[in-house]
């Protein structure tokens, strides 16, 4: 079973590590993800509201030593 879970980046982050979260989680280039939201925000106007969505309801990454 895989136990894969979405959290924000904690090293990967721009404003609050949403798309670097995704793009760990999906295993896919941040810059895709980044791209991928600012043509949501741009084209479709949902972008941002998905991104707050995500910022609020992702918990952080837990500490790795």
């Amino acid at each position: 079973m895989n136990n894969k879970r979405f959290y924000l980046s904690q090293t990967d982050k721009k404003i609050a590590g949403v798309c670097g979260g995704l793009a760990e989680y999906f295993e896919v280039d941040p810059l895709l993800v980044r791209v991928f939201f600012l043509m949501a925000f741009f084209g479709l106007g949902c972008g941002l509201l998905a991104y707050i969505a995500l910022w609020l309801c992702a918990p952080k990454a837990p500490y790795r030593f």
